[in-house]
């Protein structure tokens, strides 16, 4: 009995010195997921990128500055971390596009503003001649290329003043329009659908849970499209548009299945894919993500699609860039996995920062 005693005293008092007290397990229990926050503990490499190491054109940025000097600053930043250009996808028509594309006109070799297309009316049948008459104008004001297109099922949503609910990038109503963009060598970035964890129930099952919670589509509603299909109408529409060329915003949402991507790389010359905003969703398998980018380096561009400030574009550096494993960024990457650097080699990170660039943009 004594022995037992003391084995039981030995065991409490091991647990009260090592912290095995019901306190943590309570915390532990009541812990909500969106609170996690781990901080990593191993002594490993920690890589500081502060600029990248081949000048960059960022293929997915949007309108962030509200005035002149916001501007300003945003260029001060881009010298800072080595951004040479930044695409400004401004979905946008008429007057408003016309200002944007004003705000940006003192930086002609900094930045290229991209229009939308005009849904106005779109039910006319005259609606083509109308549409394409003003992708032709705001050309001739500068737009340089045509996005961001945006479709998550019920149609292109994304442009402005009105959305083209119903319409998909295959519809034969586009047809005159990616026709003329190409006429005008005006590539086309367009995001179909959502990355495959947001059309899984937000449940205990779903590894990307705090994203998918946040982002889930909601496959209820008529008519919608769910993901293969909607990477169908981009398929059909780079297929049948061989002449256009087609930029699938965040890998074209195929993080979770790369392969899908890659078997369109392989069918269609004239598409390219951007990596903005997915750093998230590729950096947790580092090897198979570093694999399929420099087997496919001369279809992949960089973007951001994060905002414009230094840190958001030095952390997409060191993804890139560093071998770097396991380490959080909890201010711009909401999952509750580590990430790590992909070590991407030179000849890859020169494509994919600025050489494919300059064979879309000619």
């Amino acid at each position: 009995m004594k022995s037992g005693r003391k084995l039981v005293s030995l065991f409490l008092v091991t647990g009260l010195l090592l912290g095995f007290f019901p306190g943590w397990a309570q915390v532990a229990a009541t812990l909500k997921l969106k609170d996690y926050r781990p901080n990593s503990i191993y002594n490993i490499p920690k890589t500081t990128v502060p600029k990248a190491r081949y000048p960059v054109v960022d293929f997915h940025a949007h309108d962030y500055p509200k005035n002149d000097q916001e501007v300003d600053e945003w260029v001060k930043t881009m010298d800072e971390v080595g951004i040479a250009k930044s695409m400004v996808l401004t979905y946008a028509t008429g007057a408003a596009f016309d200002a944007i594309a004003q705000k940006y006109a003192r930086y002609p070799d900094r930045f290229e503003v991209w229009c939308g297309f005009n849904y106005t009316d779109a039910d006319k049948p005259d609606w083509a001649q109308r549409a394409v008459a003003e992708l032709v104008r705001c050309h001739a004001k500068g737009a340089k290329g045509v996005g961001e297109l945006g479709d998550k099922g019920l149609g292109e949503l994304y442009s402005k003043p009105t959305p083209g609910y119903g319409m998909h990038i295959d519809d034969p109503r586009m047809k005159p329009l990616l026709a003329k963009c190409a006429e005008l060598r005006m590539p086309v970035s367009i995001h179909v659908s959502e990355d495959e964890w947001m059309y899984q129930k937000p449940d205990s099952t779903n590894d990307g849970l705090m994203n998918a919670a946040k982002w889930n589509v909601d496959m209820t509603k008529p008519g919608i499209l769910d993901h293969d299909q909607l990477v169908a109408t981009l398929e059909h529409a780079v297929r049948d548009n061989p002449g256009t060329t087609f930029i699938a915003c965040h890998l074209a949402n195929c993080n979770s299945d790369l392969g899908k991507l890659g078997r369109l790389f392989d069918a269609y010359p004239n598409l390219y894919a951007d990596v903005a905003a997915r750093y998230g969703e590729f950096s947790p398998i580092p090897r198979f993500a570093k694999a399929f980018m420099e087997k496919y380096a001369n279809r992949i561009v960089y973007g951001t699609d994060m905002g414009n400030e230094s840190s958001m574009y030095r952390i997409t550096f060191r993804i890139l860039e560093s071998a770097d494993e396991h380490f959080y960024e909890h201010g711009r990457f909401s999952y509750h996995w580590p990430l790590h650097g992909l070590d991407l080699n030179k000849a890859t990170l020169k494509k994919i920062y600025s050489d494919n660039a300059r064979r879309i943009m000619r």
